[in-house]
């Protein structure tokens, strides 16, 4: 199994280094990795199974380390199921991250707004997700595991400690469901009016994927999504991948303080 060797190489070159948590960064967010101390980087071209990451904003790196003094785990890129038409291309990165010994997983994505309070370069905390693509990363496995519950995927009790360090940090977090939509052309007004109807808040182009798979492999976790747009029909702007980069480096501010001082909580 390509991420049994995926851990095997990273193992043997970092001294048994073992992290707790896993966090994967979004269009945009690859700036985080500076916080990370005594770093330890694999390109993922040296990785078997790791796809190459073809989107701008996603560096295609592995990287160990501590943040305030908790050992994690950051995949500086994803790859997105429009890249290759693989909906479980990041299947052997998150088994990676389960096999190194992250319990949990921290995601963070640049989204679209379906919400009018929520405006860019805000940040929403992903309570659950629509699948609206019509495909699932855990297609082709062939035992009874693959039957995954999805009930508290984002869970619980992360979110009130997100919560709760937002408030103590004075940062807006807004709370809602995250819609996948398989992209690469961003949504129409139309699709977007649907969205709101069956329960949306924010929509993006990954995370599902991830989320379903860190499920399958027993991780608890947190999304956090920057909001870069407001989506298609909500505001007179265009659409754009510049624009999702231009908005992110507002948002990732408050989304380090709260990556940041979470890190802490686990640490002490």
């Amino acid at each position: 199994m390509n991420e049994l060797r995926s851990v095997e190489t990273i193992v043997s070159r970092s001294n048994g280094f073992k992290p707790s948590v896993g966090i994967i960064l979004g269009s945009g967010l690859g700036s985080f990795v500076d916080k990370i101390q005594d770093q330890i980087v694999f390109s993922y071209d040296e990785l078997d199974g790791f796809p190459p990451s073809g989107v701008g904003g996603h560096a295609g790196k592995l990287v160990l380390g501590t943040i305030e003094g908790t050992p994690v785990a950051v995949l500086q890129g994803r790859v997105h199921y429009y890249e290759s038409g693989q909906a479980d291309a990041m299947k052997v990165p998150v088994r990676t991250l389960a096999g190194l010994g992250c319990e949990q997983l921290l995601l963070t994505n640049a989204a679209g707004s379906l919400k009018e309070e929520a405006q860019p370069g805000s940040v929403m905390l992903i309570n659950d997700h629509i699948n609206f693509t019509g495909v699932n990363p855990l297609f082709g496995e062939d035992n009874i595991s693959r039957f995954v519950d999805m009930g508290d995927a984002y869970d619980p009790n992360l979110r009130d400690v997100l919560h709760s360090i937002a408030a103590d940090q004075g940062i807006k977090l807004h709370e809602g469901v995250y819609i996948w939509f398989c992209g690469p052309s961003f949504e129409t007004p139309a699709e977007i009016r649907a969205a709101k109807t069956i329960g949306a808040d924010a929509v993006g182009m990954s995370t599902v994927p991830e989320v379903i798979l860190a499920r399958h492999a027993g991780m608890n976790i947190a999304t956090i999504s920057v909001i870069t747009n407001m989506a298609a029909g909500m505001s007179s702007e265009s659409l754009s991948h510049e624009q999702t980069m231009a908005n992110a480096d507002i948002g990732i501010q408050d989304l380090q303080k709260l990556l940041i001082n979470y890190l802490k909580t686990v640490s002490s």
